[in-house]
């Protein structure tokens, strides 16, 4: 363990940063009808604003996992900061949507470099015996943001215009830059080879696998352009992958990606979970936030404002779970919690009826509350308890790249499953018109229509059900975390020396 003399204080600083940018992942959705208006955009083109960001986002973070390790985290926190925040200034500043589309490119970009970061240097000052508590603030923040986006962006664009999602960023960069710059300790760092193949390899890779995905829907899953289609870029991208793979198990260098740190069942293990909890933690709001506004009528601010109990909940547990999650064998508290949150979605999917009354939807909210506050921390603290503290960077690179592309992988399906059962609920043509304006987060259907499109979201709840009991499922193989030992002195684990053989007989 690196010699902190304030880990908490550390945590808290990266915690704003961390916390800002997972809001940009959701904040913008509640915009879009306004920045169609402002900046005379097509449907298209707004919807680009997301897709850039998050493409931006998840491409590079194998990349600047690595680079946190070669260079040092908090360098590299404090460079993407800098680069989230004035992209965050030039996206307000946007006169054109193209402009704008730039702006959040780079603000993705600024958003991974910082990512990695924050659960690397969690990583690496922390004992694993006594990460636990540090990764329930970490899942906890990720949870909250959930809620967090929708409601903030519901008010500042109703009060002060759309410009200001992106302002707001500005303020609380520069605290965060100056908190993180005084209480982040500038930790020690490896000598890395910088594997080039390996990066051009992931990003071509990453890059064609997620756009095919992300914007799979756009066209209809079909042709994008000449010969180019949307299944051609997946199968490509897959491809080249692999080839990724490959080249990391025959590089004699020193790989981007240590295959190594697959060797530790947990790792494996849990960065499968939290791809089932970015799949289903996207994929459940949408088809709620459609039947909430067009079916019950409820503003963007309202629908957000029913996931309180599961932000109240988990925010309030995440302590609790902290003190207990070092003690107990981490895969009990994530089974039960990924458990809970499929028991939450199928009873919302039970309730979703044209007259249930409202406020029993506070119930499943409920659930999902105690559901996060078992998911997050205790799969963090899987993945990373023995992890040796020179691969920090390139594990949590590892970690949050599954965790985006279960999110987009959640998009994607969730998109088209809304739009199939609306087609078989909603025979007469209403489904086009439905779910463009539930895409755009306005109006209201016809009463004729309400338990069609009910009994489809229902039913659509139901995916992102299912996959995340694959989660809860793949928890019951963890293995029982062994004791720590000489942790200060090695900065290592039982294991971890293991690992360290698997990078070198890798690389």
């Amino acid at each position: 363990m690196e010699n902190v003399a304030k880990p908490w204080a550390a945590l808290w600083s990266l915690v704003i940063g961390f916390f800002m940018i997972l809001i940009d992942t959701t904040i913008v959705s509640v915009a879009n009808p306004r920045i169609m208006e402002g900046l005379d955009a097509d449907i298209n083109s707004v919807i680009w604003v997301t897709s850039a960001y998050l493409l931006a986002y998840a491409v590079p973070l194998l990349i600047t996992g690595r680079l946190g390790d070669r260079f040092g985290p908090k360098k590299l926190y404090l460079a993407g900061l800098v680069v989230f925040t004035l992209a965050s200034l030039w996206c307000g500043l946007s006169g054109q949507v193209e402009v704008l589309i730039a702006a959040r490119v780079l603000q993705g970009l600024g958003a991974a470099m910082m990512t990695p970061q924050t659960m690397a240097v969690i990583t690496r000052i922390f004992p694993p015996d006594r990460r636990g508590a540090a990764m329930a603030i970490w899942g906890a923040t990720a949870g909250m943001a959930t809620l967090v986006g929708p409601i903030l962006g519901g008010v500042l664009v109703d009060g002060l215009g759309w410009e200001w999602i992106f302002f707001i960023n500005v303020p609380i960069g520069i605290a965060g830059f100056v908190l993180a710059l005084r209480n982040v300790p500038s930790l020690s760092t490896h000598p890395h080879r910088f594997d080039i193949p390996g990066v051009v390899l992931s990003a071509v890779g990453l890059f064609l696998l997620v756009f095919g995905i992300q914007e799979g829907e756009t066209y209809n899953w079909g042709t994008i352009t000449g010969p180019v289609t949307v299944w051609g870029l997946i199968v490509a991208g897959l491809a080249v992958l692999a080839l990724f793979v490959v080249w990391q198990r025959f590089n004699k260098g020193e790989p981007l990606l240590p295959l190594g740190l697959f060797r530790d069942r947990n790792f494996s293990l849990a960065n499968i979970g939290i791809t089932t909890v970015g799949f289903t933690v996207t994929a459940f709001s949408l088809p709620l936030i459609f039947y909430y506004q067009l079916v019950r009528g409820l503003t963007p601010t309202q629908s957000a404002l029913m996931m309180v109990p599961m932000a109240l909940i988990s925010g309030g547990l995440a302590p609790v779970v902290g003190k207990i999650i070092d003690k107990v064998n981490p895969k009990f508290l994530t089974a039960t919690g990924l458990v809970l949150m499929a028991v939450a979605l199928v009873w919302n999917s039970v309730l979703m009826q044209p007259d249930t009354p409202i406020l029993l939807f506070l119930l499943p909210s409920a659930v999902l509350g105690f559901a996060n506050a078992g998911i997050w921390a205790p799969l963090g603290t899987t993945a990373t308890r023995n992890l040796p503290p020179r691969q920090a960077g390139a594990g949590s690179g590892v970690y949050n790249t599954t965790r985006q592309i279960g999110a987009v992988l959640g998009s994607a399906a969730i998109a088209v499953l809304i739009q199939a059962r609306l087609a078989a609920e909603l025979p007469s043509g209403g489904p086009g018109g439905a779910a463009g304006e539930g895409m755009g987060f306005s109006g209201s259907l016809p009463e004729a229509l309400h338990s069609g499109f009910s009994t489809a979201m229902g039913q659509s709840i139901l995916l992102p059900a299912g996959v995340v009991l694959v989660g809860a499922a793949v928890a019951l193989f963890f293995a029982k975390p062994q004791p720590v030992q000489d942790w200060g002195g090695r900065g290592a684990v039982p294991g971890s020396a293991k690992v360290d053989a698997g990078l070198d007989s890798a690389g």
